[in-house]
């Protein structure tokens, strides 16, 4: 199992849940997982988030693995600008 942080603009879709667990070996796995538990996260998650594994952002790319034990964050897309 995964525990993923949401960010607070997530949350009121998870009825106010901060940490949500889920079983996934890799971002892509992880996205689907979410939306499959919580449907109202599938919006957000196609319009595009960024996951954070252990402090690294990844903005794209759906193979990443996730370790086990890994601290995860689900966040709005970081843009540069």
């Amino acid at each position: 199992m995964v525990e993923v942080h949401l960010w607070s603009g997530l949350r009121s879709l998870t009825g106010g849940q901060q940490v949500v667990e889920v079983e996934a070996k890799t971002t892509g796995e992880l996205l689907q997982a979410l939306a499959r538990v919580h449907p109202q996260l599938q919006a957000p998650i196609d319009a595009g988030v960024s996951i954070s594994i252990n402090g690294r952002v990844i903005a794209s790319g759906l193979t990443e693995p996730i370790p086990e034990g890994s601290e995860v964050y689900l966040m709005q897309r970081l843009r540069g600008g």
